[in-house]
């Protein structure tokens, strides 16, 4: 034992970084590998709470009014380790809030306040997030007093509300319930490049900036919205008017709401460039143990108060930054402006002339005054033909200009949080916006079983009953709570006319459901969810069991009037393994795809594998295309799919890109043909491992009580009711 211990050559005996002894991960070994890790995010091993802690019943507790008359304390309680600028921490609160709610896009949900992510890498030390650790630190004496009743995420966005409320504006509202995670959300797909502030998402770089990567809003990595020196760092207005509205309406935001939320934002605080940005110490990612969670520390000098250094830009936009008025237009109006440059070297806009009485003081001395300053976002809102129109009406109506920003406000701050009945607390406006995907209360006083015998009697098959209410309950995302069953939207403009949705075969589907619901005071969310049960139930009994697929009612049907059909786009599915189906050829593989959609789902990896597997044995494909059906039952619940896929008496051999022969080797015959998605299945070892645990001899009641589980999972996944 000495002898092998002297023999180490003091090498550390333990693994690091979750790396082999190699030091190389599996994935770096094996980088065309499947990776898994997505479909593990927020496991239970990393959450420290109980299993019966329940958020929402803690949120009772809650003394909401002392909450928030801390919070107003804190604003104006100036700290000498982070002094307030002004005596005021409302434009650090703000941009804390903000850049945590601003992560959101639309394209894929993810993103956003909702989770309170903002507490790990990568954002806690993107570039754009200079500082916010001084704000969640300011903030964690609160934390500390309202302990479990209050979530991180829901602290975050209410000290930026509360922030605007200290300042002077009439906010529109504020909801409770977003629940903490408790690990970096690491895959997530913030984009391809290497180095921070890189600039590889536009496929051009002159003036046609049309095609900013998919799902991403953002225009560079690190970045919250735009480069705020301008296009690549060059101050260009009007180009940067393009970026400044193609990553707002990624965040679902229009026109006006784009111009209200910049001024809004604009109209309090300041930015930070008054010092060397390479004094500078590293995020709080790369910092040392001793600077405890705290990044960018100065150590070379004060590096704090008016020495503060964060985007590198430095001035106020307003008179008087810690007010919300009408100064942010008037200022952008009153004056021409040009480009100097910060302290920090950052490029800036400032006014030709000014009055000394118009100028912002410094955050220390009121005796002394600084030029404003705008950004070349800022200077957008008047460049853009469609801006300075709505700039106009803003500051001909400041009133309006607060109306719209409060809402725009509330939008930014709860986008991510899915339907109102999630929302929690005394201040939640009652309200219901387009946005929120409203959907009226269903009915639960049916007769249940009338309802299923009469679907039964309908002359739908078992795949039709199967795939028009997985292709209804497919569209849900947990990262922002939208899709889903409930509201039964499938039946309207634009999910009607999906392609993934096979209109045609949908349309027959419907014709049945809406009759039924008519008959039976049901929604037709409800029958198309049974239509689903009735179509396993049938297809186990065909496989020798019986099965009663559990259900609740209680779904209401949306109409057209409370559907925001252009939002609904993003949805639209574009790829389904689960059903066999790529709309076209993408760089991404299927099974790359099919795991970023069983994440947004909320699927574990083995409900993914389950679930595949019984719907192909269903024929469930989309075209009722024969790919992958391994089976010589189909129609029927059975565990065949895993049976012949992990059977060795077959070859699979490629026959084009996406399709391949599953051969008899005894006979060279082609038994059945197969895409990606049911290839994977068999050849990647974690899915193998599952697939085999199905095929054994007794696999096959565990396989259909599995498959029950998954599908009930996905049908009740926008069910908040319920939960």
């Amino acid at each position: 034992m000495d002898e092998k211990i002297k023999t180490t050559g003091g090498k550390c005996p333990v693994m690091h970084d979750g790396h082999t002894s190699s030091g190389k991960s599996n994935m770096s070994w094996w980088p065309n590998a499947l990776n898994f890790d997505i479909l593990h995010q927020h496991d239970i091993k990393s959450n420290p709470m109980s299993a019966d802690f329940n958020y929402r019943e803690e949120l009772k507790k809650l003394d909401v009014a002392a909450l928030k008359a801390d919070l107003h304390a804190l604003m104006t309680d100036s700290q000498d380790w982070w002094p307030a600028d002004w005596g005021h921490y409302g434009g650090l609160m703000i941009r804390m809030s903000w850049h945590a709610a601003g992560s959101y896009r639309m394209a894929d949900g993810r993103g956003g306040a909702g989770t309170g992510n903002q507490r790990f890498a990568p954002l806690s030390s993107w570039p754009d997030n200079v500082n916010l650790d001084k704000a969640r630190r300011l903030l964690w004496p609160i934390k500390k007093k309202y302990g479990n009743k209050i979530s991180w995420a829901d602290l975050i966005v209410l000290a930026g509300t509360i922030a605007y409320e200290s300042m002077g504006l009439k906010t529109y509202g504020f909801a409770f319930g977003r629940e903490d995670i408790w690990h970096p959300e690491t895959d997530t797909y913030w984009g391809s490049e290497d180095e921070w502030l890189g600039a590889t998402r536009y496929d051009e770089d002159g003036d046609d900036r049309t095609s900013l990567e998919n799902p991403l809003a953002a225009v560079q990595m690190g970045l919250i919205y735009v480069n705020p020196e301008g296009v690549g760092g060059n101050p260009d207005p009007l180009r940067t008017a393009h970026d400044v509205r193609e990553t707002f309406a990624r965040m679902a935001m229009d026109d006006e709401e784009t111009v209200a939320l910049t001024a809004g934002g604009h109209t309090v605080g300041k930015c930070h460039g008054n010092g060397d940005a390479g004094d500078l110490g590293p995020d709080p990612e790369g910092a040392p143990l001793e600077d405890q969670g705290l990044g960018w520390i100065n150590k070379k000098g004060r590096g704090i108060g008016r020495n503060t250094v964060t985007s590198g830009i430095e001035g106020a936009w307003t008179t008087h930054p810690t007010k919300f008025d009408g100064g942010y237009f008037d200022m952008l109006f009153g004056h021409e402006w040009e480009l100097k440059k910060s302290p920090a070297g950052a490029w800036q806009w400032e006014p030709a002339d000014i009055a000394e009485e118009d100028k912002p003081v410094d955050v220390e001395d009121p005796s002394i005054r600084y030029n404003p300053i705008m950004t070349d976002a800022d200077m957008a809102m008047i460049k853009d033909p469609a801006y300075r129109k709505i700039s106009e009406r803003f500051r001909a109506d400041p009133d309006y200009f607060r109306e719209t920003f409060a809402r725009a406000w509330f939008k930014l701050t709860h986008r991510d949080m899915g339907p109102r009945v999630r929302y929690v607390g005394p201040d939640v406006p009652q309200e219901d916006l387009i946005w929120q995907d409203p959907i009226p209360a269903g009915s639960t006083g049916y007769d249940v079983d009338a309802v299923k015998d009469k679907i039964a009697a309908s002359d739908l098959s078992v795949a039709e009953l199967v795939s028009t209410a997985w292709d209804s309950a497919r569209t849900y995302r947990g990262s922002d709570m939208r899709g889903g069953a409930n509201g039964a939207r499938i039946r309207l403009a634009p999910q009607k006319d999906w392609a993934g949705n096979e209109p045609e075969r949908l349309a027959k589907a419907l014709k049945v459901y809406e009759a039924i619901a008519a008959e039976t005071g049901a929604s037709v969310a409800d029958v198309i969810v049974l239509g689903g049960s009735v179509g396993i139930e049938r297809a186990a009994k065909a496989a020798g069991r019986d099965v009663s697929v559990p259900f609740t009612p209680g779904r209401g049907d949306a109409t057209d009037e409370m559907t925001d059909a252009a939002s609904f786009d993003v949805l639209e599915p574009i790829h389904d393994g689960y059903r066999n189906w790529l709309k076209e050829d993408y760089n991404v593989s299927p099974e790359e795809l099919l795991l970023d959609r069983t994440q947004l789902m909320g699927l574990t990896a083995h409900e993914m594998t389950v679930l595949i597997a019984g719907m192909r044995a269903m024929g469930t494909n989309h075209g009722g295309t024969k790919h992958g059906v391994f089976t010589d039952r189909e129609g029927a619940l059975t565990n065949d799919f895993f049976v012949n896929v992990t059977d060795m008496a077959y070859t699979w051999k490629p026959k084009g890109e996406n399709l391949y022969d599953v051969v008899e080797r005894a006979t060279g015959a082609v038994k059945w043909t197969a895409t990606r998605i049911d290839l994977v299945i068999g050849s990647n070892a974690i899915l193998r491992a599952f697939a085999e645990l199905y095929a054994q001899d007794d696999g096959a009641e565990k396989f259909t009580t599995d498959f029950v589980k998954a599908w009930v999972k996905v049908m009740n996944a926008d069910r908040f009711d319920l939960k």
